[in-house]
């Protein structure tokens, strides 16, 4: 499909029903953001984008206005601001009313915040709280809130489900366990108040488009963008920490989950929320506590590091150099084509109706460019 063509791509179709719906999307110009901007203009929402581009750039929203097409970008405003000011927060909501907000904002990096800590809890904490404020002040009640598995901590017993423990085990999942009893008191104090929290763990891939996809500032802190900055000779070598787990080829077991299931997940939380006035209201307890929809966001696929990465390769013809850092640390080097994965391609499910990404000449699938 070529980006811009028409007026919306392969969603457009369906850009009529939601018009007179206004969404604000914090952190929207990120790897997941610009995905459910996307898909929720695709669906005739209006949107509006806050973002200071922490780990992301201007660049991202101007793609997503490319692959959207002109009449659907013209429902897409922007406004930069960062969730640590209430002065932002005053300015966004000012400028014009939301009916939900879908909250991604926020520092993800697991070894940053065991590094920084405060610096986590002054961004997700604080900043949240300050979304939050200028939300009550103005009125908008249902929010969307990205979460995370990593609130699971070490799991007794796997797949989690929802009641499972929670037990954070770093400062980046303790801020989001933290957010997530946040909601749930100011729910018990506000009945009206609707929140939805999804956790999940590894988004990976792209729009099909390739033109937007994950493709952060500074050192990656996840696989795919990390393969494909190797690949493009960005970074020297992959470094593949533990090869003697108890898996088929030693690496480790990640769950991932494609990005526009991801997105989809976000914005079906936000249909249930538009469908359902007192979601979570008539479950609050004598215990001050209340029972927000919580949900782990579609079944994610697992796969080991080393097929994710021959995946990858499989369709180029790469050297490819990997450190294998085990007790002696050792090369390996893929090259030409490699044999595909063991049943993954990209972390897709099989059976997931984005799993057939085209390798468009001069692109790889998650957007970082050969050229």
């Amino acid at each position: 499909m070529a980006s811009g063509d028409g007026d919306g791509g392969e969603g457009a179709e369906n850009g009529e029903g939601r018009m007179g719906e206004s969404v604000l999307v914090t952190g929207g110009a990120g790897y997941i953001g610009t995905h459910t901007v996307l898909r929720l203009l695709e669906k005739g929402y209006g949107v509006t984008v806050v973002d200071n581009f922490h780990n992301s750039v201007p660049e991202a929203l101007d793609r997503v206005r490319l692959i959207a097409g002109p009449a659907l970008s013209s429902r897409l405003d922007f406004i930069p601001g960062d969730l640590k000011s209430k002065d932002d927060m005053e300015k966004v909501f000012a400028a014009k009313s939301y009916d939900a907000v879908i909250h991604f904002a926020g520092l993800k990096a697991v070894g940053e915040s065991v590094a920084h800590p405060h610096m986590y809890y002054e961004n997700n904490v604080a900043g949240t709280m300050n979304l939050y404020a200028a939300m009550n002040k103005y009125g908008c009640k249902k929010m969307v809130f990205s979460s995370s598995a990593t609130v699971y901590g070490q799991p007794e017993k796997t797949p989690c489900v929802e009641d499972s423990k929670l037990s954070a085990l770093n400062p980046y999942g303790c801020t989001k366990l933290i957010l997530e009893n946040y909601f749930r008191q100011l729910q018990v104090a506000d009945p009206e108040l609707g929140v939805i929290m999804l956790r999940y763990f590894n988004p990976i891939g792209a729009h099909r488009s390739g033109d937007i996809g994950e493709d952060p500032r500074g050192v990656p802190n996840n696989l795919l963008p990390y393969i494909q900055q190797v690949a493009i000779g960005r970074r020297p070598e992959l470094n593949v920490y533990g090869v003697d787990y108890p898996t088929r080829d030693g690496t480790a077991i990640r769950d991932y989950i494609h990005v526009v299931d991801l997105a989809d997940g976000h914005i079906s939380a936000l249909e249930k929320l538009f469908a359902t006035q007192d979601i979570g209201a008539s479950m609050a307890d004598q215990t001050n506590t209340s029972s927000l929809p919580v949900f782990n966001s579609p079944l994610p696929k697992q796969s080991f590091m080393h097929s994710c990465l021959t995946s990858f390769i499989s369709g180029f013809v790469l050297v490819f150099s990997v450190r294998l850092c085990g007790l002696q640390s050792r090369h390996r080097v893929w090259n030409d084509r490699p044999r595909g994965g063991e049943g993954v391609r990209g972390g897709v499910r099989e059976e997931n109706s984005h799993q057939d990404l085209p390798q468009e000449a001069g692109r790889f699938h998650g957007g970082v460019r050969l050229h």
